[in-house]
């Protein structure tokens, strides 16, 4: 792990995160949320909660990855941190969509949780 992972949360979780969406583990996936995390994704409702969070990934095609552009992070104190990522996910048919992902994240017990969660997809002109 390099030194830029180990110190900065939001790379940390990011990297996780990374894996286990390009897996397709669900499981995973939920367990970097806090029990009543707020999560807003593509679908028109915010949901709350590690158990919605597991449906939402188990609805995600298992052709889909995340392509990381650019983070930028935060931290408040020992326990707080979040920021920002350029995110692209893509299938093989050439789908794409790129979005930038926000996060807020919380140490619970030793371990960085994702916290509030919300994508926004990026427009060419606004």
């Amino acid at each position: 792990m390099s030194a830029d992972v180990a110190n900065d949360p939001m790379r940390e979780v990011l990297r996780r995160w990374k894996a286990a969406f390009d897996d397709h583990r669900a499981d995973v996936m939920a367990d970097l949320f806090a029990s009543d995390a707020l999560f807003q994704g593509f679908g028109p409702e915010v949901i709350s909660g590690r158990e919605a969070v597991r449906g939402y990934y188990e609805a995600v095609p298992d052709s889909r990855t995340a392509h990381l552009g650019d983070v930028h992070s935060y931290r408040i104190g020992e326990e707080l941190a979040g920021g920002f990522a350029d995110v692209t996910f893509r299938d093989p048919t050439g789908w794409a969509a790129p979005v930038h992902l926000s996060l807020v994240l919380q140490r619970e017990c030793g371990r960085w949780r994702i916290r509030q969660y919300h994508v926004s997809r990026t427009v060419a002109d606004h």
